[in-house]
């Protein structure tokens, strides 16, 4: 366990921002940025690490989209053309790790 910086998760400020309203409460990124336990902190709460999971691109579902601030897998799959600058292929065998967070009491 860790505290980790949390723009070393999270890839940019509307993300950070996201998961400090509680509208974003994890991410998949094509490698591991952090550990089940690893802390960090945004505007004073303390966030923690809660699962990191390697998955495949086709493992998604709707509610994952959604804990990622998209309305479901299409938007999520749109935004990440958007994101990528046009140079994503969403490819269902694609290897990502999920990381998931939660505000700490």
């Amino acid at each position: 366990m860790a505290e980790i910086d949390p723009e070393d998760l999270f890839p940019n400020s509307r993300t950070v921002e996201a998961v400090a309203a509680g509208k974003m409460s994890q991410i998949h990124r094509g490698n591991r940025y952090a550990d089940e336990g690893d802390t960090f902190e945004l505007d004073g709460d303390t966030f923690e690490v809660v699962d990191v999971t390697e998955r495949t691109l086709g493992d998604m579902t709707d509610e994952d989209a959604r804990r990622e601030g998209s309305e479901d897998l299409d938007a999520y799959r749109e935004r990440m053309v958007h994101a990528h600058g046009g140079n994503f292929e969403w490819d269902e065998d694609a290897d990502v790790v999920r990381h998931r967070v939660e505000r700490q009491e």
